[in-house]
């Protein structure tokens, strides 16, 4: 890893392994047997131009760019580190944009980005447990972020039959090609403008459940033993404003 992350300092090396990320992600799509449920209401709200929060964990990011309605703005919050700025470079080929910010670093920026792209109309993703987990461990940014721009967060997960799931803190999937595949929406979650932090944390508590739910049925739907949410990490007030992905 030390030497792959020496070799991806270099600007030109880096730039043609995202390109190569982004058509990886292309051929799985296009040889996988995909079926999506539970998509008619971002559909409606894409129809309505309604913005909403994309919600998906961190172990799910290869895929979600195919989730995506890539006609309707998006903004993924990405942190400002190195490994943050190839995943913007990667999902840039499909037309998506960040909001660079980080728990240290541009949080602040970051989330007022966000607010000013959900008030124009547009839509934000965001991975509540990046960017260094714990695992499936949501923060409050995101239950924040609905509460300030009084819009729905919709979760989303994503599995397939064949797949290689990393040792890595988030055990990325890594989908394979000429697999079965399954993307799946949850049902929305809404966080009223007036809640005081007793309701805010009851609202970061149910969008958990919610994901680790969905993720884990996903994963048992395409034959695989559900990954388990890592221990709880600090208290929520403790934890980042803006829950971010490296």
């Amino acid at each position: 890893m030390g030497v792959l992350k020496r070799i991806l300092k270099s600007d030109a090396v880096r730039n043609a392994a995202c390109w190569l990320g982004a058509q990886y992600v292309r051929l799985v799509w296009a040889t996988g047997r995909w079926t999506i449920d539970g998509d008619s209401l971002p559909r409606q709200m894409w129809a309505e131009d309604k913005p909403f929060i994309l919600a998906f964990w961190h172990g799910h990011l290869l895929m979600m760019p195919k989730c995506w309605n890539l006609a309707k703005p998006m903004h993924m919050l990405i942190s400002q580190h190195r490994d943050g700025q190839i995943i913007a470079q990667v999902i840039g080929h499909f037309g998506l944009g960040t909001a660079a910010g980080s728990s240290t670093r541009g949080g602040s920026a970051a989330l007022r980005q966000m607010l000013k792209a959900l008030k124009a109309g547009e839509y934000v993703g965001i991975t509540p447990d990046g960017p260094r987990g714990p695992r499936m461990r949501a923060t409050a940014g995101i239950v924040n972020i609905a509460r300030l721009s009084g819009v729905p967060i919709l979760p989303c997960a994503y599995s397939t039959h064949r797949r290689k799931q990393l040792g890595s803190w988030d055990r990325f999937q890594v989908a394979l090609p000429f697999s079965r595949g399954l993307i799946r929406w949850g049902a929305p979650i809404t966080v009223a403008r007036d809640a005081d932090e007793a309701a805010l944390e009851q609202a970061r508590q149910q969008v958990e459940q919610a994901m680790i739910a969905l993720a884990q049925g996903v994963e048992r739907d395409m034959g695989h033993l559900p990954t388990e949410p890592a221990p709880p990490g600090p208290p929520p007030e403790k934890r980042s404003k803006t829950g971010t992905t490296p």
